[in-house]
């Protein structure tokens, strides 16, 4: 059975880990920093299939809510929503499902929620809707009390010198069909009546490319009071047993939960707690307010400068809201707590490998032990010697994580995917956290774990063995040719036949620069042989694939993973192996400034293994972020690293209106809406920032981050951080609410404005 997050019976012990900063910010200050209000509908996404709307979730829930649009009659009165995460596929499962209706017993009046002076907000941590009528005001604050349940508290005020009777209900619908593009699909869900409010059941369906359902899957709404409900079809009235009576001024709160669950045990825990919450819920609301004001103070405290404006404030508390709504608690095959990319995005509910070291190195400035889960929750799928798919690969970590496993491991997903790894940045993770909360049990974990990842690189994806590893890709039925009846084709010795277009797929996932130029099958230009495949071979049996291309990120990450390692053991107290270590870097040190830098262009590149053992540096694929990432590993020498800063600084290269996008404005492959072919990214641009700051560069560094933020779309008013940025206009790209984004803002503000 999956832990909460946050446990009744902890409750106090969570409230002193928040309880040692010496100054108290206030959440109050943050509001709107996204829009949340919406009209949802069945119709879930809008362009790049992705949410229509921004919602707000907590404490890594699997469901969350929206502020209702303003003037929608049929939303006011509750919260909009819910959209619940159908395993791997965010839904709408109502516009309104748990709307308050309010009526005078001796007139008879209904109060219409349109006709109320009204305002709401979204603060850091918590939805708030305010109503005023001449004689009522009734207000609406929602939070998370569990990573499966929301608390709701409403206080009904008797604005008048007459005593008020009222009588009070609740009612809502719930969506027949969620639509994944043009195609609908019956969710087959319904309504039961329960003793204390209503519940949504849920029947087996295993669409695996639009939505996954149990029917154990239960959507509770509990009531505080006595209550009795009617259910017709899709709609239903929920009526306090009791009415209200309010003498002049006087008010009354009561409270509701609402719980979303994958299983019979999570429903019947939270059904379990669901009074608890309600009966504590004084002590759930400071405690939300506390622990949403030590993240604020975790990072609004590093400010020095009287330069730092609100606006660069509300950017980074936007950041924080973004990571922590991105944040999954355990469910399925997940069974840590993690940060998924967006789940405003259809394809983006599951744990990326590089994606989480990114997330991680953030978010553990704020909150070390979400960050530490993060990390887990890949290593708990770290291959190991006697694993029933690909032994082979003991150490790697696989590309990415989702709800449901997939076919090889007797799952019925479609998303997880075990194909390729991602760039060596683990390590790094690690060390970022320590550098935080220095609990030294962590480290010790953890090391042997990355020590096994660390070698694998050399075992699986250095097809010379020459100390400059690959991207590649993994041994796998993807990676075959097939033939109609859909066999795998094979030669006269019985082998696999490759799929070259496949593995190089893979491989360029594995940089995480999936359609970058530098991995143009073709290649570019004269002289250029383009991509082929090799095989990597452990005593005759092939262990995996590499390209024929010694990428210099993937090195230089490797440099600087060594380089942790060593720090790592040295605080370990293992200083034979940090010894070692620090000797392994300085080889790999050497071998980068020496084969992967061209002086006449003054930039790193990839080198190209040609077909007679010789190498080509593969300047003709034009300039990215890979040629930056030296400076950020610290693996290149100050007069490489001065040439490199004087393309990164050249309005002609890297320093666009937004800047260090992925291919410099001077390549012929530029294209600033092409993924990776032009966009900002915000991962590498924090990169290069770091890079240029490691080297003394620290007026350009800050120049740059400058920049990032004031032109980036919608960061200084209320919209989202997004997937990347076109560089030559600032404007959002791809899909919104991006965590990585998120981070990398997060980490820019703190270090560099």
């Amino acid at each position: 059975m999956h832990k909460s997050y946050l446990l009744p019976l902890t409750l106090s012990g969570l409230c002193l880990a928040f309880a040692t900063d010496t100054k108290a910010e206030n959440v109050d200050r943050f509001a709107n920093v996204l829009n949340l209000e919406a009209e949802p509908s069945e119709e879930i996404y809008g362009d790049y299939q992705t949410n229509k709307y921004n919602h707000f979730s907590d404490l890594g829930a699997w469901h969350g809510y929206y502020l209702p649009k303003d003037k929608k009659k049929d939303l006011l009165g509750g919260f909009a929503g819910p959209v619940i995460i159908a395993e791997e596929y965010p839904v709408n499962l109502s516009d309104s499902l748990n709307r308050l209706s309010i009526q005078s017993i001796k007139s008879g009046k209904v109060y219409d929620f349109s006709k109320a002076k009204h305002t709401q907000h979204a603060y850091p941590g918590k939805l708030t809707q305010h109503y005023t009528w001449r004689d009522l005001q009734v207000d609406l604050n929602l939070i998370f009390v569990s990573n499966r349940t929301a608390l709701i508290q409403t206080t009904i005020k008797n604005l008048s010198k007459q005593t008020q009777a009222l009588k009070i209900s609740h009612q809502g619908r719930i969506f027949e069909k969620t639509y994944q593009g043009s195609t609908p699909i019956n969710m087959e869900d319904r309504l039961v009546a329960t003793c204390h409010g209503i519940q949504v059941d849920f029947k087996t369906q295993r669409n695996t490319w639009n939505y996954f359902m149990t029917d154990e899957v239960k959507y509770q709404i509990i009531h505080q009071n006595q209550v009795k409900t009617t259910v017709s079809g899709k709609s239903y009235t929920t009526e306090n047993q009791r009415s209200v009576i309010l003498k002049p001024y006087q008010s009354d709160t009561s409270y509701m939960t609402e719980s979303y669950t994958f299983t019979k045990e999570e429903a019947k825990k939270e059904e379990r707690r669901a009074f608890y919450y309600m009966s504590h819920a004084k002590d759930y609301f400071k405690q939300n307010n506390k622990r949403w004001n030590h993240y604020i103070h975790k990072t609004l405290r590093h400010h020095k400068s009287s330069y730092h404006s609100t606006a660069y404030d509300r950017a980074a508390i936007k950041s924080v809201e973004t990571l922590i709504t991105n944040w999954k608690s355990p469910a399925g095959a997940i069974k840590h707590d993690g940060i998924v990319p967006s789940t405003s995005y259809k394809w983006f509910v599951g744990m990326w490998s590089w994606d989480t070291w990114k997330e991680a190195a953030a978010v553990a400035r704020f909150d070390s032990r979400l960050a530490e889960n993060s990390v887990r929750s890949l290593f708990d799928y770290q291959i190991k010697h006697n694993d029933n798919v690909r032994p082979q690969d003991k150490g790697a970590i696989i590309d990415a994580i989702f709800y449901n496993q997939d076919s090889s491991r007797n799952g019925d997903g479609g998303n997880w995917n075990e194909r390729n790894s991602k760039p060596a940045l683990a390590t790094w993770a690690v060390w970022e956290i320590y550098k935080q909360n220095h609990h030294k049990a962590f480290l010790k974990e953890m090391y042997p774990k990355l020590v096994s990842y660390h070698k694998w690189w050399y075992r699986n994806r250095d097809h010379n063995h020459n100390g400059l590893a690959e991207y590649g890709a993994m041994v796998s039925d993807s990676h075959y040719q097939y033939d109609e009846q859909g066999v795998i084709k094979k030669d006269e010795n019985g082998n696999p036949l490759v799929n070259a277009d496949a593995v190089i797929e893979a491989a360029a996932w594995e940089s995480g620069m999936d359609n970058a130029p530098r991995f143009d099958k073709n290649g570019i230009g004269m002289n250029d042989e383009g991509i082929k495949v090799l095989e990597n071979k452990v005593n005759g049996k092939v262990v995996g694939y590499s390209i024929n291309q010694e990428s210099v990120d993937l090195n230089s990450y490797l440099y600087a993973e060594k380089a942790y390692l060593a720090q790592i053991a040295q605080v370990l107290g293992m200083k034979k192996e940090a010894h070692a270590w620090r000797k392994e870097a300085h080889q790999l040190q050497k071998k980068i400034q020496k084969k992967m830098f061209d002086k006449n262009t003054g930039y790193f590149y990839d080198l190209q293994l040609l077909t007679d053992n010789k190498t080509k540096l593969l300047v003709n694929r034009g300039r990215g972020p890979e040629g930056w990432i030296p400076l950020w590993a610290k693996v290149a020498n100050r007069k490489q690293a001065r040439d490199v800063k004087k393309i990164i600084v050249s309005t002609n290269e890297f320093n666009t209106y937004m800047p260090l996008p992925t291919v410099s404005k001077s390549s012929a492959a530029f294209s600033p809406d092409k993924y990776w072919r032009g966009p900002v990214w915000m991962d590498q641009a924090m990169f290069g920032v770091q890079g240029l700051s490691n080297y003394g560069y620290n007026r350009e560094a800050r120049l740059l981050t400058e920049n990032l933020f004031n032109h980036a779309e919608g960061l200084f008013e209320n919209g989202t951080i997004r997937e990347n940025y076109n560089p030559l206009t600032g404007i959002g790209l791809h899909t919104k609410n991006f965590s990585w984004s998120a981070a990398a803002f997060y980490t820019l503000y703190q270090d560099h404005l």
